[in-house]
């Protein structure tokens, strides 16, 4: 009797410190699983013969506002309406390697939260990491690949810094 009252005390005792320390790792913000990792589509890219002849017909033709990078699309966030996001669109020349090792004629920027954490959870899950995460006043980059070998750039934007670099540049967004 004895030992059968100590083996469910035990048994008790290992479920409550299990329930103990999942609730607290759940809300650790290296838990890969509640992880927020894509937010959203920060570019398009892609490949053409004739990158200003492009952006001129998506100008003339769709009312892009186009600048010597493409054209960025301004939108409100849904989670904050007050919150201003930004998805970039560039043709790119027919030569550029930028996109390489990819063999494809286009490239996806990815909007992300939290690079450097996203980044560590996507090397241990085997994914290819191409480069250093590169940082600059608008945003965090790094450039991953897909199970098909297509490159993918991953942004953590400061969307406040990106709209600054544009008004500076003169550039007018799409809205």
């Amino acid at each position: 009797m004895k030992r059968t009252i100590i083996l469910i005390i035990g048994f008790v005792a290992t479920f409550c410190l299990g329930f103990i320390f999942r609730s607290l790792t759940a809300d650790a913000p290296n838990n890969n699983h509640n992880m927020k990792k894509v937010t959203g589509i920060g570019g398009i890219f892609f490949k053409c013969k004739d990158p200003e002849k492009m952006r001129a017909w998506y100008q003339a033709h769709l009312g892009l506002h186009t600048n010597q990078y493409g054209a960025v699309f301004e939108w409100y966030q849904g989670a904050d309406s007050t919150r201003k996001g930004f998805t970039q669109w560039s043709p790119f020349g027919e030569g550029t390697k930028y996109f390489e090792p990819s063999e494809k004629d286009f490239m996806i920027n990815y909007r992300v939260e939290n690079l450097e954490l996203l980044v560590e959870a996507l090397k241990k899950e085997g994914v290819t990491v191409l480069d250093k995460i590169e940082s600059y006043d608008y945003g965090k980059f790094v450039h991953v690949l897909d199970a098909e070998g297509n490159k993918i750039e991953l942004w953590e934007p400061n969307d406040s810094e990106y709209e600054k670099l544009g008004k500076q540049m003169g550039a007018e967004t799409t809205k």
